[in-house]
């Protein structure tokens, strides 16, 4: 009788979500005032990250695109728009968030085909919390007298949004925007632009008055000449920190009011009274989900001393769990880096992060051969003065850092310029919310990451950028005020 014992092998099915309900045109142009044009400048085009397909070829706007698209968005605000009452503008609102709801798979599938991140991130995550920006602005629309902000629009929005989260960032700034009564020239970021091409569409199918909203894409450039033209009264940003400064200086001595949403390295900081099961899953969250690619991303784990080998065990084993590939795959937590730029960037942090002592493991991964991977990565031995502990790696990249005391784990979760997000997990309410007033960072979460609520105000301090988005408090950046 044989006593050898066989190892069972668990093989995932591929479950790939169809392309087939997504139009990928060959070519498109801006989107200004409710009519789609041809740009000025010099098409680019739009790459499939997981596979590098080439996916379209889109227009760049010029500075007279911009002027066009501006004064466009002027003759609707003052003509339209602004005149319109709220109960009005609700209706429209309203219809935006229901065709969002009938169109949602349309809109996942494009946006993980343009961006790389897994389908049911796509499905699950950003898009209906897209829905939800729309249905409660529109509840706002009628009511701006009870906001304490005032009921006065502030005119044209110049909005610029990133690549990690296309569709929710659009939201996040259009809906409010529009609900106070202004009217919005917005530029996607030029490597994840289609989804707001679709948006175009929907703006049309929803009998959205010309003008209210245009899109022009391209690169830095266009965002430039759209965050300095003269005709913009508003300026709302979602990027990375260097770029922030720069806006900052170029709307300086201006009246523009300006909203700023930069970069983060925030601290999940784990004491040793915690639920470490479910603080394993809150970090992996916190770190992996979007490929990183997110702002508010839990990117250093503080773990208490005496749970630290425990509670690394358990991420190791879990990480080893997380399945990498195609991104359209409904099996697949990590998907595709957005571009090869962001690659070689989180490459390089790796790699300095290495050369710094700190000890660098992944699980065992098979990576795909074409287009641009990384896989879920721990660094352990990390100090306050490593690089990968103080810049934004902005990728699967988790530095882990001990302390021994909460006064310790305060200190070095504020040591950073950043100030967007912080996680504390404990059993101890009393603890939690000591710890939560001595954070300097403007979102805490209790015992969970990333959870995210239109109802609910967003934002940062120091170089993660100023004023809010979301709930009543994203209604101040597009109104003047009660005084005014």
């Amino acid at each position: 009788m044989s006593t050898e014992t066989t190892k069972t092998v668990f093989e995932y099915a591929p479950a790939p979500e169809s392309r087939a309900v997504v139009d990928i045109k060959a070519s498109y142009g801006l989107f200004v005032n409710g009519e789609h044009v041809e740009g000025r400048g010099t098409p680019f085009k739009t790459v499939n990250p997981a596979t590098e397909e080439v996916l379209a070829e889109v227009a760049e706007a010029d500075e007279a695109d911009i002027d066009a698209a501006v004064k466009a968005a002027r003759r609707a605000y003052e003509k339209v728009w602004g005149p319109m009452p709220g109960k009005e503008r609700a209706k429209y609102l309203y219809r935006i968030a229901r065709i969002i709801q009938e169109r949602s798979r349309e809109l996942a599938v494009l946006e993980t085909i343009d961006n790389g991140k897994p389908i049911k991130e796509s499905r699950d995550v950003d898009v209906p919390t897209v829905a939800a920006h729309f249905f409660y602005y529109a509840g706002w629309a009628d009511k701006l007298e009870f906001s304490g902000y005032g009921t006065t629009p502030l005119g044209v929005a110049g909005q610029v949004i990133p690549w990690n989260f296309p569709l929710l960032m659009l939201a996040w700034k259009v809906a409010p925007a529009l609900a106070c009564g202004n009217t919005v020239v917005l530029k996607p970021a030029e490597t994840t632009p289609l989804t707001a091409l679709l948006f175009a569409e929907i703006c049309q199918q929803a009998d959205l008055p010309p003008g209210v909203v245009n899109i022009v894409t391209g690169a830095g450039r266009t965002g430039q000449a759209l965050v300095s033209h003269p005709g913009v009264d508003k300026v709302a940003f979602t990027g990375s920190t260097d770029v922030g400064k720069a806006i900052a200086r170029a709307v300086a001595g201006t009246d523009k009011k300006v909203t700023l949403e930069l970069g983060g390295k925030a601290a999940n900081i784990v004491f040793d009274d915690a639920p470490l099961d479910q603080a394993v899953e809150g970090i992996v969250n916190g770190i992996f989900f979007n490929q990183g690619h997110v702002c508010c991303a839990g990117s250093r784990l503080l773990v208490q001393e005496s749970i630290a080998d425990d509670l690394l065990a358990r991420l190791k084993r879990r990480m080893s769990t997380l399945r990498v590939g195609d991104p359209l795959d409904k099996n697949t937590d990590i998907g595709a880096i957005n571009s090869a730029e962001q690659l070689a960037r989180i490459r390089e942090l790796s790699a300095i992060g290495e050369a710094e002592g700190s000890e660098r493991w992944s699980p065992a991964c098979d990576l795909p051969t074409t287009g641009y991977w990384f896989p879920p990565t721990l660094f352990t031995g990390v100090s306050q003065a490593h690089r990968i502990a103080r810049e934004e790696i902005f990728g699967p990249v988790l530095s882990v850092l001990t302390f021994r005391t909460p006064s310790e784990a305060v200190e070095k979760a504020n040591n950073t310029p950043y100030g967007l997000s912080a996680g504390v997990w404990s059993d101890k309410g009393s603890l939690i919310l000591k710890i939560a007033a001595e954070l300097r960072a403007g979102v805490v979460w209790a015992n969970t990451f990333n959870k995210f609520d239109p109802t609910s105000p967003f934002g940062g301090f120091k170089e993660s950028g100023y004023g809010r988005e979301g709930g009543r408090h994203g209604l101040e950046a597009y109104l003047k005020g009660a005084d005014q």
